[in-house]
């Protein structure tokens, strides 16, 4: 696939250019975000990826316009998968409402850059040794068997913060309460960093992890460095309104985590497959290429993984509807989430012991 110079700088300007738009246009003013306006702007973003792959279809063939809309799909469901864990972090760091925008605009955005630098070490380390698609192939099968044996119940879990939180607990000294948007704070003279920024930070840290799974799962799909960025991109690219869009949702898709299982198994097992056709690894058969197996079409992939979500998007509605009912059978009041979204957790307390009034 030959992309040129300008293609690539004119989209990695559109997509800097619709992070700074939804900046300046929606996270500058602090306010929480209504369902209907969440909606319109995850259907753009939606449709921007949609548009996109269809330029890929036109230009560049089906081949490749399957690899893009497959690597989407996939990033986009994992994006889902990971929001389960932003609504603890900012259930656990009490993030006001009006405020959670920016911390997940900001997370979004060093989860892009990060995941760059990922995705261009994943190209140079496949372009070089070949038995990098057994150990992404591995990581993939492993998660899988994570993700199945969980069954999501993992994310009914308490956020437990990391290791990079609790030294940066220990290092910078960290107000209480939140002060407007503001990361810092000075207060009587000495410089704090607010709960916002911790909540950021978490949900940086955070991707890191996520990227170990959708790096590897992207590249299963595609070796194509251009359709793996602008893939993993476009998913990121509106996370933010769909997790006000769905954040009430996120329950109800009990079975999302076997999907997933499905998904990452499938496309495991399609790098291991990748990798014993370009076997160079002289402990196996020799160093020669075993072609016992034929490779996964690129139509195979993108329609065993919708079937995979549609199936699980059904099946996860159908029991939360069935579970609701049941209760309702037996008298009970079914749970009703805040209307607010305000989370209720209380606010982690740090070493300050007594706050001092912020100076203007």
């Amino acid at each position: 696939m030959d992309v040129p110079f300008w293609v690539w700088a004119l989209t990695v300007t559109a997509i800097v250019g619709m992070l700074a738009f939804d900046f300046v246009g929606h996270v500058r003013t602090p306010h929480a975000p209504s369902l209907r306006e969440s909606a319109i702007w995850s259907a753009v973003y939606v449709g921007i990826a949609v548009v996109f792959g269809l330029l890929i279809l036109w230009f560049y063939g089906a081949d490749y316009g399957g690899q893009y809309f497959a690597g989407y799909i996939t990033e986009k469901s994992l994006s889902v998968d990971n929001l389960f864990v932003f609504v603890l972090i900012m259930a656990s760091f009490g993030v006001p409402r009006e405020l959670q925008q920016k911390v997940l605009l900001f997370g979004i955005t060093f989860a892009l850059a990060l995941r760059t630098v990922f995705i261009l070490v994943g190209a140079a380390a496949i372009e070089n040794f070949s038995w990098v698609f057994y150990l992404f192939g591995a990581i993939l099968i492993y998660t899988a068997w994570i993700q199945a044996r969980s069954g999501g119940h993992s994310h009914d879990e308490d956020y437990q913060e990391n290791a990079v939180l609790r030294l940066t607990r220990r290092l910078l000294p960290t107000t209480t309460d939140y002060h407007s948007d503001r990361m810092t704070v000075r207060l009587d003279g000495k410089r704090y960093i607010t709960p916002l920024a911790i909540a950021l930070i978490a949900i940086g840290t955070a991707d890191i992890i996520f990227a170990v799974d959708s790096i590897p799962a992207i590249f299963g799909l595609t070796q194509e460095t251009f359709l793996v960025f602008t893939a993993n991109a476009f998913s990121l690219l509106g996370l933010r309104q769909l997790f006000f869009l769905i954040d009430g949702l996120l329950d109800r898709l009990v079975y999302l985590a076997y999907g997933l299982a499905v998904i990452l198994g499938f496309i495991g097992f399609k790098l291991v497959v990748h990798a014993l056709h370009t076997n160079e690894l002289p402990f196996i058969n020799g160093g020669e290429h075993v072609t016992v197996i034929p490779e996964v079409p690129t139509a195979v992939s993108l329609a065993v993984i919708l079937v995979t979500l549609v199936v699980t998007t059904v099946a996860s509605l159908a029991k939360s509807r069935r579970d609701h009912g049941e209760r309702a059978d037996r008298g009970g009041t079914p749970a009703v989430a805040d209307p607010t979204g305000d989370a209720q957790a209380p606010v982690p307390v740090d070493d300050a012991r007594t706050e001092p009034a912020a100076r203007n």
